[in-house]
């Protein structure tokens, strides 16, 4: 019996072949592979990224577009998107906060747990964009510390991949006990972060 469907009946091979991650160094062998623990936990932080999404206004609309099957998050192992703090370990700031909402922004930045990564989205977000007035924060990082900055009004989804790429990258090179040093305890409190 043929089939009904006239589409897409002739498979085509891919153009990328799918990779895998590369694995650490390390000295491969019959059945086993041995190398620095720190160097596993990095490459299972950096491929199981769980956002969190704040969002306010138009970039949340963008996010939402690079949620979708397009863009395909999932690949980068971030599907999950959660809007609970305690099993996030990256916030996404996204639209204009206001002055208002600052204390808001903070709570939930302080609600997740360590080792915590903050991605800021858009114009609005990164300075304040077009909104120069009394009442709209002008960049989150008066609040608290930002890794990544995406900028754009709203920025297209190519860029927050690559921002989100960019964050994969600090935390698959971040040291274990980077946030223990007196470095990282003298950044936060500089926002007043304990």
């Amino acid at each position: 019996m043929a089939r009904p469907v006239q589409y897409n009946i002739n498979v085509k091979p891919m153009e990328n072949p799918i990779g895998l991650v590369e694995a650490p160094e390390g000295a491969p062998g019959e059945g086993f592979f041995a190398t620095k623990l720190s160097d596993v936990v990095a490459l299972a932080r950096k491929n199981s990224i769980w956002p969190l999404p704040f969002a306010t206004s138009c970039c949340g609309i963008e996010f939402m577009a690079l949620m979708g099957a397009h863009y395909d998050r999932a690949r980068f192992g971030s599907e999950r998107v959660r809007f609970s703090t305690r099993p996030c370990d990256l916030l996404l700031v996204m639209g204009t906060i206001a002055k208002k909402m600052a204390p808001v922004v903070k709570q939930v930045y302080l609600q997740m747990a360590e080792p915590r990564w903050v991605l800021s989205m858009g114009a609005c977000a990164c300075s304040g964009g077009i909104f120069d007035t009394y009442s709209v924060l002008q960049g989150i990082d008066q609040i608290i510390p930002v890794d990544v900055y995406v900028p754009g009004c709203p920025p297209r989804p190519e860029a927050v991949l690559d921002g989100f790429l960019k964050v994969q990258e600090l935390v698959g090179n971040e040291n274990l006990r980077r946030r223990n040093t007196e470095k990282y305890k003298e950044l936060l409190s500089g926002y007043g972060i304990q």
